[in-house]
Formats: C-alpha cells, sequence, structure tokens
C-alpha cells in the first residue's frame, strides 16, 4: 500500500461464521486515488462479491446436502416435505430398515407416530385384520405409521389425515418364501410338520403340511396378499381375483418399493416425499446371519415355490413393471446419481457414527441391550451392531440409526406418551373386548 500502511480488511459476518472480504477498506476511504466513478464501481465490484460469499456461507452445514445439486427431474425444494405417510409393514422384505428411516424422519420433525396398543405388543395386533382400536391412544392423532398391520384400507382412512400418502414394500418370492421358511420354522405349523424342516420336502407336497386356518398360517403361502389385506388362498380358478386385487392395491399406494432395488426405491420415496437426502440414509437392520440362510440353487426349488405363492407372484411382477415405469419418468442417469449420492451419505454417516463401515455382530456380542436384535428361534441367528465404546453413545443420532425395531417402538411410545398423556383420556377401555394379553416374549416379527 502507499505510504507503507498495511491494509485493512473487512470482515463480511453471517449467523455462523466470520471471513474476509475481498476489498481492504482503504478502497473505500481514497478519494485522491480515484475518481468518484471509479471508486462507486469498486464499491459496487466489492459488493457484488461479498453477496456471493454470504451466499456460499449459508450451504447446510450438517451431515449431508439437503438436495443433492442433479439437473434432471424436477426440483424438490419448489414444495414443503410431506409429513403425512402411512407405511404397510411387510414380512421378510427389508421393511424394518424402512420403518427406522420413517422413525428417525419422524422424530426429527416431531410428528407423531401411531403406535400399537400394549395389548397388541410392538405390532397393531397382527395378524387380525387392522382396527383403529389397537392405536396406542398416547399416539393420537398420528401423522405417520410404520408398524406391522395387516391392511385395512377404511380403518387406516378413519385413522391418518386426508393427504396420507401409502407406500409399501415387497420382495422377489422365491427369496422371500426362503426367509419366511428359515425365519419362522418354530412359529408357523406348517414348516414345523416337515421332518428335518426341509424346504424341498414341504414343497414336494405343501398341502400335507398346510393347513389355512391355523394360527401363524399366513407365513407359510401367499403372505404379501395377506399382509396387503387379500386372500392367500384364492387360486388360479379364479383368474379375476388377482386383477382386482392388484387394481385395489395400486389404486391405495402411491409407491411399491421393491427390497432388491432398495436404494433406488428410496429415490423415488425421497421424490415423492419431497423429502432430503439426509432424510432418507440408512444401514440395513434385522438380517440373518449367512448361516441362517437356506441355499435356493435349483430352478426347479424356485419354480416350485413360485407356483406356491402364484399370487404373490403375479403381484410381485405386476410392481415390479410398474416400479421401471416409474424409474424411467425420473431418468435412468438422474436415478444413478442420486443412488450414488446416497451411496455417499451413507458412507459419511458410517464415518461419524462407527469410524468406518459397521461391523455386523451376534446379538450376544453387542454390549449395548438396547441395540440387541430378538431372536426368532434358537436355529436363526439375527445380526446388529454396536457403537464404538463401552459407555452410551453421545449421538444420539447413531443410536436411533441402528435401533433394533421392538426397542425404538417402546422408546417412542414412552417418549410420546410423555408428551401426550396430560390430554388424552387416561382410561380408555383396551381394544378389542376380550383381548389376551400380551405374551411374556414378543410375538414373531419380520422385516
Amino acid at each position: 500500500m502507499p505510504g507503507g500502511l498495511a491494509p485493512t480488511w473487512w470482515w463480511c459476518r453471517d449467523n455462523s461464521f466470520s471471513m474476509p472480504c475481498a476489498f481492504p477498506a482503504a478502497l473505500l476511504y481514497s478519494p485522491k486515488s480515484m475518481s468518484r466513478k471509479k471508486a462507486l464501481l469498486v464499491l459496487l465490484l466489492a459488493f457484488s462479491t461479498v453477496t456471493l460469499l454470504l451466499r456460499q456461507s449459508t450451504v447446510h452445514l450438517g451431515w449431508f446436502p439437503k438436495s443433492p445439486p442433479f439437473s434432471c427431474g424436477p426440483l424438490l425444494s419448489s414444495r414443503p416435505k410431506h409429513t403425512a405417510v402411512a407405511f404397510l409393514k411387510t414380512h421378510k422384505t427389508a421393511s424394518t430398515t424402512v420403518q427406522n428411516l420413517l422413525f428417525r424422519f419422524g422424530e426429527r420433525h416431531n410428528l407423531t407416530v401411531a403406535l400399537p396398543h400394549h395389548a397388541c405388543d410392538h405390532q397393531f395386533c397382527y395378524p387380525r385384520n387392522f382396527s383403529a382400536r389397537f392405536v396406542h391412544p398416547y399416539t393420537l392423532p398420528p401423522r405417520l405409521i410404520a408398524s406391522h398391520l395387516r391392511f385395512n384400507r377404511e380403518e387406516l382412512h378413519r385413522l391418518m389425515p386426508n393427504d396420507t400418502v401409502y407406500i409399501t414394500i415387497l420382495r422377489e418370492p422365491v427369496a422371500m418364501f426362503e426367509s419366511l421358511f428359515s425365519y419362522y420354522n418354530q412359529y408357523c405349523p406348517a414348516f414345523k410338520r416337515v421332518p428335518n424342516g426341509s424346504m424341498e420336502a414341504f414343497l414336494d407336497n405343501p398341502h400335507q403340511y398346510y393347513r389355512p386356518h391355523e394360527k401363524f398360517a399366513m407365513y407359510a403361502h401367499n403372505t404379501m396378499v395377506y399382509d396387503l389385506g387379500g386372500d392367500p388362498e384364492r387360486t388360479d380358478e379364479d383368474p379375476t381375483y388377482l386383477a382386482e386385487f392388484i387394481r385395489q392395491v395400486d389404486g391405495v399406494f402411491s409407491l411399491v418399493m421393491l427390497a432388491e432395488y432398495f436404494d433406488e426405491s428410496l429415490v423415488l420415496l425421497r421424490r415423492l416425499l419431497a423429502w432430503d437426502l439426509e432424510d432418507i440414509v440408512y444401514v440395513k437392520l434385522n438380517m440373518r446371519s449367512p448361516e441362517s440362510k437356506l441355499n435356493i440353487t435349483s430352478a426347479r426349488l424356485a419354480a416350485q415355490i413360485r407356483a406356491w405363492n402364484a399370487l404373490d407372484t403375479g403381484l410381485y411382477d405386476h410392481f415390479n413393471a410398474t416400479f421401471w415405469r416409474k424409474l424411467d419418468q425420473v431418468g435412468r442417469d438422474c436415478v444413478r446419481k442420486e443412488v450414488q449420492a446416497l451411496h455417499q451419505a451413507c458412507e459419511r454417516l458410517a464415518w461419524r457414527c462407527f469410524g468406518g463401515q459397521p461391523q455386523l455382530r451376534p446379538a450376544m456380542q453387542i454390549k449395548n441391550k438396547d441395540l440387541r436384535p430378538w431372536q426368532p428361534s434358537a436355529k436363526v441367528d439375527i445380526v446388529g451392531y454396536d457403537l464404538p465404546g463401552s459407555g452410551p453413545p453421545s449421538d444420539e443420532q447413531c443410536l436411533k440409526l441402528v435401533m433394533p425395531e421392538v426397542q425404538y417402538s417402546r422408546y417412542l411410545l414412552r417418549k410420546q406418551s410423555l408428551r401426550n398423556r396430560r390430554r388424552v383420556t387416561p382410561h380408555r377401555p383396551l381394544p378389542p373386548r376380550g383381548l389376551a394379553r400380551s405374551p411374556r416374549r414378543p410375538a414373531p416379527k419380520g422385516a
């Protein structure tokens, strides 16, 4: 600077931090060094620079970008996040991972989440048809529902607000039946009757072991159709039934996700609800160990599974086709970019919570009891996660990310009870009349 004076830099401030602006104060107070026109020009240029820097400073500084800067598809920021969601949690379809994602969203946005009455345990008295009476009074009126139930359109419409978006998830029937057969081998009577627990023996003559009106029979035959409120015992002799059933499901659910294309499903979910990227990050939950899985290597066996579960097969095939049409509407390249951004966000989350990729552990090796997943039987090992450190984790978001279904449901019920019990009638009768008390150990559950 002339005269040996050091430049004095102005500092531009916003609510979060300070930064040096791109011009020295001496330029503003040197009338001899430039004409008024030039000074005005410099001031204008400096003001533009400051404005640009301040705008850049307002970038979201959380774990993830609020919305990836994709040029494809409609802009999500043009509408507010949709918060009224009903998720039909089907069995053995990666639905526990979706439920956890929805629970965390509900907490972050202070939404009331519908949860089962104590008499129903952690599910809405499944396998009974859903009734609004099964909802705990301290979780009314809800904006979100995501626990296991058997779909009942009228009762859900009576419970949920008019702007509710309905979503669900399906899984390829061969993979799903293998998971059902191994997971519920000690609960479903049809599976327990099979000598040596042989899936091949069951499929060679399923009617020898299957009784449609037994307890937990729905796990052995057309389980997805049953969960969606349909009749799993309809046969090919009535070809119109499946077509009409699919039409009804299509008319209610705005999105049917697919477990095999989980990340692509989350891209469609995010776009449907105008959510941010941070709203759909996840880790996989309620997974079986490799030793607990049955190998299906025979094409004959796969064909038998699809034939035995013909309604589930037709249902899945239809929504598999509609799923890819939805992806085409967004654009395959755009979806790939969003999936890549989701992977990167999940990796950042894993580094924050685990210091790297989370390691699956057997339940008894998990130090924090609140993170131990429920075990359906001695023959099936459900693995989970532990957070670094021996004490209580300081980051509650990381804890919720890996919290199993039963523990998270109980936590949310306690939290919402404290918030809502003063404005709810305390002595509401237990629904429905004559309902048995909760079993000492949890009823079987699925992902």
